[in-house]
């Protein structure tokens, strides 16, 4: 045999091998898909491994004192396998009708036999629908532990089909108080205002379980496999003032109903720090009533009106050309520019006044007239102050939707001879409510802008992990001796021009009105032959020590009354006297000045409590340092903290604790909680000592009725 067939007939060999290797896996591929099949996969779903998402606890958001404003409550999904393993059909028929009486009675929404049938269908077509939801709602935990002890359903996962899913509902504990600020929620995150800008701070990070699937078709969870454990999301110290809140939008509530207004907003900002105390936002709807649906102070850019000439004025004065006893002639009260007429509010006009006299009446002439004496030709050093003011710029405040401040520059597109005119008394320029406060903190604070600012720390545990401190944006607006005349102005515009409503004996507020005529797009500033206005008030109280600065604007009064001062006026004046009523600090018989420091604090959860207290540097003498509630009382210098011993199996004494812990403590003892209004609790419908009966309700009237 030749070397050369030899190497033939071996490749001819290897080639028949290879060819044999290869029917015989196509043989046991087909042998596996058709004959073994079937066994396999039902093999393969005893043994069957899941993820298992386990979502992250969502951090609360918190008022200035620790008080929950938005937490996230479990609620449960409550299903039946209709093809568990242990589920025969002797069990289920032996059980159907008293789980379905169970199920009538509890949730009352149809007939015992309404549920019987329908699970009795269900359980016929189970291959169509394996889970199916035996509760017409979410159900809470208190809920579900007396569900759980249900005909059937007691019987658990495999032999009952008993099937829970947790699912976490965010909840406003105080209704809707600032809701729109604090925003809201879907399956996919916050949407709108802290909830939004916050969201992955507040989400934190979900975990993961594998689950192994056993016979008898149940799940249980595989700790050797990649387990990660959930981080929850970090809690929100805002700045928010739940008492000064409550007041705001009271004040706003009411006088919106009064006027008919279309929509308002009112902000209080405390003047050193820049911090937003209270923030309130409401639009009328087809039946009158009024609720929170868009943040109108944060968004919403209007022309402002006269509450602008306050800049106008700082203008006017650094420029050293005329001073507030200067005077200009106003005339009639008509001014031709253009093709345009200018008319003063006063009818027959002001005559000859002094410079302050004609911003303390807000006559448009007059300002007008004294721009055009100073900036004429100028128009650019005009638009240059009020960029210096910083008014050309967003405040930067950190909910999403901040509207744009608008203000021209000569040669933008739209700039005519009427724009410099027409800016100094409020138009041709927009601006949203917040932006306006802003200028007029920094003018309350002595020249010094701050941002505004709503979040103060994170927390997590109670212990602060990063904190925000107020960040100044300009150091000042102005020379100290405007700022003094600008002050002189603002307190005379309440003393004796056209805020003369607003004074009080108790204490001074300055500040600013603004009506302007609100544009309709190309339609200009009148459509259907009616014309609609918007009326504001800004300004700070104390004048000659400002605490705080407030804004309200309210949009589309009908009644006939329109003016700032008898508009907003009386919702800020109705803010101011609330607040200034009850802040200690301000009344003359109070003795020092450590307890103006010193917050409102109330019944609650010790570790909470004292964390908060420690974080702000307020200080405590705490004698309940073993306990896990204590209740908790001012004085002159210190917050004093005194243990709470409760009886064993006895109702506990809620009254004086925010809702949060009084609905914590009743639920961890078996009760449940009916609330109605909001603040703290003030009576309980259980009287404390009385034995516990599980599954019971307490009802629980707060300090504030519902609104």
């Amino acid at each position: 045999m030749t070397v050369k067939n030899n190497i033939l007939i071996r490749i001819a060999g290897i080639y028949i091998l290879l060819l044999l290797v290869g029917i015989s896996i196509i043989f046991k591929i087909v042998f596996i898909q058709v004959v073994d099949g079937h066994q396999l996969r039902e093999k393969s779903k005893k043994i069957t491994y899941r993820n298992i998402l386990v979502e992250a606890n969502r951090g609360d958001i918190l008022a200035a004192d620790g008080r929950v404003l938005a937490t996230s409550v479990p609620y449960f999904n409550i299903r039946m396998d209709l093809l568990a393993g242990g589920l025969t059909d002797s069990i289920f028929h032996a059980n159907i009708d008293s789980l379905a009486m169970r199920l009538s009675q509890f949730f009352g929404d149809r007939s015992w036999y309404s549920y019987r049938s329908e699970l009795s269908n269900a359980r016929k077509y189970a291959k169509n629908r394996r889970y199916y939801p035996i509760a017409p709602r979410k159900v809470n935990y208190l809920e579900l532990q007396e569900i759980s002890k249900f005909p059937l359903l007691r019987l658990g996962v495999n032999k009952g089909g008993f099937i829970v899913e947790q699912v976490n509902k965010r909840i406003l504990p105080h209704n809707s108080m600032a809701a729109r600020t604090l925003g809201m929620v879907n399956l996919n995150g916050g949407v709108v205002g802290l909830e939004k800008a916050l969201n992955d701070v507040l989400k934190g990070r979900d975990g993961l379980r594998v689950h192994a699937r056993i016979p008898g078709n149940t799940w249980i969870e595989v700790n050797r496999m990649n387990k990660v454990e959930p981080e929850d999301g970090v809690d929100i110290l805002t700045t928010l003032d739940v008492q000064l809140q409550d007041v705001a939008e009271a004040a706003l509530r009411k006088h919106l109903e009064r006027l008919g207004a279309g929509h308002g907003c009112a902000i209080v900002m405390e003047v050193p720090t820049g911090d937003i105390k209270a923030i309130a936002n409401l639009r009328s709807n087809e039946d009158g009533t009024y609720d929170e649906v868009y943040n109108y102070a944060i968004g919403e850019s209007t022309e402002p009106g006269s509450t602008i000439k306050t800049a106008t004025l700082i203008a006017l004065l650094e420029e050293g050309i005329i001073d507030l006893n200067d005077t200009v002639n106003t005339g009639n009260g008509k001014l031709q520019l253009y093709d345009h007429v200018i008319f003063d509010s006063k009818v027959g006009g002001h005559g000859k006044i002094t410079v302050k006299r004609s911003f303390e009446v807000s006559s448009n002439v007059g300002v007008i007239k004294l721009v055009q004496n100073v900036f004429k030709g100028r128009e650019k050093d005009f638009v240059k102050k009020f960029y210096e003011l910083k008014l050309n710029e967003p405040t930067g405040i950190i909910i999403p939707g901040e509207g744009k401040p608008q203000i021209r520059f000569p040669g933008d597109k739209g700039w005519s001879g009427l724009s410099m005119p027409m800016m100094s008394i409020g138009y041709e320029i927009r601006l949203t409510p917040l932006q306006i406060l802003t200028f007029y903190n920094a003018i309350a604070n002595d020249g010094r802008m701050v941002k505004p600012r709503l979040v103060k720390a994170y927390l997590k545990h109670g212990q602060v992990v990063e904190s925000f401190p107020p960040q100044v944006i300009q150091s000042s607006i102005c020379s100290r001796s405007t700022l003094k005349k600008v002050h002189d102005v603002l307190e005379g515009v309440v003393e004796n021009g056209t805020a003369t409503n607003l004074k009080t004996p108790r204490y001074k507020i300055a500040g600013k009105t603004g009506t302007a005529q609100i544009a309709k797009g190309r339609k200009g500033y009148k459509s259907s032959g009616r014309i609609s206005y918007q009326a504001s008030f800004v300004g700070y109280f104390p004048a000659e020590n400002p605490k705080y600065s407030c804004i309200v604007v309210v949009n589309s009064p009908s009644n006939s009354v329109y003016y700032g001062n008898v508009v907003a006026g009386p919702i800020f004046k109705e803010i101011s006297d609330k607040v200034y009523s009850t802040s200690p600090e301000w009344f003359s018989d109070i003795k020092g000045n450590e307890l103006k420091d010193l917050p409102q604090t109330k019944t609650g959860q010790a570790a909470n409590l004292t964390h908060i207290l420690d974080k702000l540097d307020i200080p405590t003498e705490n004698n309940g340092q073993k306990y896990d509630w204590v209740a908790t009382k001012r004085d002159s210098t210190k917050i004093v903290i005194n243990p709470i011993r409760f009886p064993v199996n006895k109702v506990p004494n809620v009254v004086g604790m925010g809702l949060r812990d009084a609905i914590y403590l009743l639920e961890s003892l078996g009760l449940r909680a009916m609330v109605k209004g909001r603040g703290t609790v003030r009576s309980q419908s259980v009287q404390p000592g009385e034995p516990i009966i599980k599954g019971s309700t307490v009802y629980l009237e707060m300090s504030r009725g519902e609104s």
